[in-house]
């Protein structure tokens, strides 16, 4: 029997590549819905080739462009309520959660109060929200299935494991294209310094993330949210090939790893098909399968410790990660902000953090609710917007 699947972001970079997915195994999955959000060209694209019975976009003035691009019997909605549809209400068994920000956080609460299984992508919610979207999941028994190439290899070296066993979890990095930089030379560099990622293709936000490690805080929060573990138990250790995603220390000294190529299908597929695994590859050179090159005699794996020094926004996530509550959200909120603003060229690389740092001075602690994680939210990209605007104001921003 097929599984059926919904997508939210399904234009996005995770969305394209797990339609990718799915168009090799039709046998397999079943997409019954799509959810996208200014990019409505792409979505008439997918709609058409997988005819799901319900498409959604985020503003209400392309509706008409959708329903006079599809069939009549394809329900076409959009914003929020659309989100919901898509996510609650499609009849999906899976539904991989795709967007960038805090855009589905409702409907993807929906799903998982429903019981439905989520494949996770959307790093903002398990940061700001993590502690209330797992306790959801164990209330209802929904499955959350991670998509991260770092969290689905976690996920996968627990299959069968006892979590009263865990005794630590190593994520790995690339380290980005600054790793060999001085600290003086990374605050200054340029934005398509940043962008020049060594192993793995993404959006700007998320390649500049990865330049400023950011994102390897940003997961560090994810993992504990994810897995139940604090932050004193979990390292991060540069890894250049990208080839090793992630490892589990357990309580009587072994380790387990998990190996692959970095390409993003592989955690997508495995998500998709969990329990199962997916048919795709015939037998893998062994040295392939470790990244090297090909025709390669041999392949090393090293890894090595990263600098705080150079790379502060490490630090600020493990701190923040520390004070919990909504101070998580306050982080991502605040970043998303900052990265922005670099993008435009409004501050340098080395302020990113700067930014980040102010706005997590001015964010108090307090309970954790949707609602505080919102009003964290919102106040975060406030003063980070301020901490800009100081910057804009002199010279050397």
């Amino acid at each position: 029997m097929k599984k059926s699947v919904a997508i939210l972001g399904s234009t996005g970079s995770i969305g394209t590549q797990a339609l990718d997915v799915i168009a090799r195994h039709p046998d397999r999955f079943a997409v019954v819905a799509l959810a996208a959000g200014s990019r409505v060209g792409e979505l008439i694209d997918q709609a058409k080739r997988f005819a799901p019975g319900l498409v959604s976009c985020a503003n209400e003035a392309d509706v008409a462009a959708l329903r006079a691009a599809l069939p009549a019997k394809t329900r076409v909605t959009c914003g929020a309520a659309g989100l919901l549809a898509v996510a609650a209400e499609s009849g999906a068994q899976v539904v991989l959660a795709a967007t960038d920000g805090a855009v589905s956080f409702d409907a993807v609460f929906a799903a998982v109060e429903r019981g439905i299984r989520i494949a996770v992508a959307n790093k903002e919610l398990i940061v700001a929200a993590g502690e209330l979207f797992i306790a959801a999941a164990k209330r209802s028994g929904a499955e959350i299935i991670p998509v991260d190439s770092e969290h689905s290899a976690l996920f996968q070296c627990l299959v069968g494991e006892p979590p009263g066993r865990i005794g630590s979890l190593i994520l790995t990095a690339s380290g980005g294209p600054f790793w060999t930089w001085e600290r003086d030379a990374i605050a200054q560099a340029s934005l398509a310094d940043a962008l020049r990622h060594p192993t793995w293709q993404m959006g700007t936000k998320n390649t500049v993330d990865s330049a400023s490690l950011m994102n390897k805080g940003l997961e560090v929060i994810e993992a504990s949210r994810l897995f139940g573990v604090p932050p004193d138990r979990i390292d991060v250790l540069v890894h250049r090939t990208s080839v090793a995603h992630g490892f589990v220390v357990f309580t009587d000294g072994n380790v387990k790893a998990q190996l692959a190529p970095p390409d993003m299908r592989l955690p997508i597929g495995y998500a998709l098909a969990y329990p199962d695994r997916l048919p795709d590859h015939e037998r893998i050179a062994s040295l392939d399968a470790l990244g090297a090159a090909a025709q390669a005699v041999e392949a090393r794996l090293s890894f090595e410790r990263p600098d705080l020094d150079r790379f502060p926004c490490l630090g600020l996530a493990y701190a923040a990660l520390a004070r919990g509550g909504t101070v998580p959200a306050a982080l991502s909120a605040a970043n998303e902000i900052a990265v922005g603003a670099f993008v435009r060229g409004q501050i340098r690389f080395g302020a990113i953090p700067q930014v980040v740092s102010a706005a997590l001075a001015g964010t108090p602690d307090e309970p954790l609710s949707l609602g505080s994680v919102r009003a964290a939210d919102a106040r975060a990209r406030e003063l980070a917007r301020a901490a800009v605007e100081a910057r804009l104001a002199t010279p050397a921003n």
